[in-house]
């Protein structure tokens, strides 16, 4: 029985291989979202007016009534020179200028008087001319002393230094009770006021980001980014948000062919006088209206040399690759122009054991909340607030 019954095992045939199960992997659906397109740059902000204030006549500071840093007004005095030597110099002008309009009065009554004994032939002509060439001769006299009175009046008025544009003044660089210059090419420096409000954003952007602008302006607006005002956003190193809202008011008239950018200003209203100049900035534009598109997860996009694809599970569980065209990243999720419908399973997490034309088990889970709270916070860019208020079509490049 024992030789028996190992010969029945022995005739047995072999068990088969059993295929392993196919891979678990995670799918997902696009989801549809309206976005904005913002791109960010880094600039630095720029007073649109400075002013060196230096003296414009010699003498003593005796005075400089003003706080250092502060806002001044335009007009405002910051430094007084001593006037006594130059009110004394407006008096003796004065007195030149009274006793020379005596002279052209006694000059011009000996030309009537010569006038009148002429026609009687009671003078010779060259008496006559000779009246008459010292009374042309006052009035020149006069007209040197009035010039002269201007001159004083002006040093006089100059002795107290003025602010003169409005904006936030620096600290003295002389003191009261110290000597200063003036005149050309020696007026002593006195201090320098910078404009605050508004205040300019300069930024660099690349030629494709430019004519992106271009097109998007003449789509929305019918204008140029230079006639646009087209919207713009910064904030400072210690801010989240972006919460200095400005537009675009100048662009430069050349693109540097040597880094291949222009540069942009946007100028930003300033009235609490929070930026400041030399401070660097990030700048956010918008570079299209509100439009609708699919987003996927980032990492699910596979490269192939100059391809991109997604990786979505069909009907019967086997695997197929898309081609896609892509758009711009929000957050996490990235935007697909082309390529890829709404109901399509994209392979999310898994992707190495996915392969073409193979089976596998897919688990559909939702785009988390985080991403998609990302999504809001980056597509928006901004809050209800600060949103384009006209609408604008899907750029052409954008479109599904």
């Amino acid at each position: 029985m024992l030789i028996l019954a190992l010969g029945v095992v022995g005739c047995r045939p072999p068990m088969a291989n059993q295929a392993p199960p196919p891979p678990t992997v995670i799918v997902s659906l696009p989801v549809d979202r309206d976005v904005t397109d913002w791109d960010e740059y880094t600039g630095h902000l720029i007073s649109p007016e400075s002013a060196r204030i230096a003296a414009q006549v010699s003498g003593l500071i005796t005075a400089a009534p003003f706080k250092e840093g502060a806002l001044v007004k335009k007009g405002e005095v910051l430094f007084v020179i001593d006037d006594r030597p130059f009110k004394a110099d407006l008096e003796a002008k004065k007195g030149n200028l009274a006793k020379d309009q005596a002279q052209v009065a006694l000059t011009k009554a000996q030309l009537s008087r010569s006038e009148d004994l002429l026609k009687k032939k009671a003078v010779s002509q060259q008496d006559y001319d000779t009246a008459n060439a010292g009374f042309a001769q006052a009035q020149a006299q006069v007209a040197a002393d009035q010039a002269a009175l201007d001159t004083a009046q002006l040093n006089l008025d100059w002795t107290r230094v003025t602010a003169p544009i409005a904006g936030r003044v620096s600290r003295m660089d002389v003191t009261v009770g110290n000597l200063v210059n003036g005149g050309a090419g020696q007026a002593t420096l006195l201090t320098t006021v910078v404009s605050v409000d508004p205040m300019y954003c300069y930024v660099s952007v690349p030629e494709r980001s430019f004519l992106k602008y271009q097109a998007y302006a003449a789509r929305t607006k019918g204008a140029s980014v230079r006639e646009a005002k087209i919207p713009c956003f910064i904030k400072l190193e210690n801010e989240k948000d972006f919460p200095h809202e400005g537009v675009i008011d100048f662009i430069d008239n050349n693109l540097d062919p040597n880094t291949g950018t222009i540069q942009l200003r946007g100028v930003i209203p300033n009235s609490d006088g929070e930026l400041t100049p030399g401070l660097f900035a990030q700048m956010r534009i918008t570079g299209s209206g509100p439009y609708k598109t699919l987003l996927v997860p980032d990492i699910a996009v596979g490269a192939e040399q100059n391809e991109r694809f997604l990786m979505v599970v069909q009907k019967d569980g086997t695997v197929a690759t898309k081609k896609v065209k892509l758009g711009e990243l929000f957050g996490s999720l990235r935007s697909i122009v082309e390529g890829v419908e709404p109901d399509d399973r994209v392979i999310v997490n898994g992707l190495q054991l996915a392969r073409p034309g193979a089976k596998v088990n897919p688990k559909e889970e939702p785009i988390s909340p985080e991403s998609l709270a990302a999504l809001e916070a980056s597509a928006s860019g901004l809050d209800a607030a600060h949103k384009d208020p006209a609408p604008a079509a899907a750029p052409a490049e954008a479109r599904p």
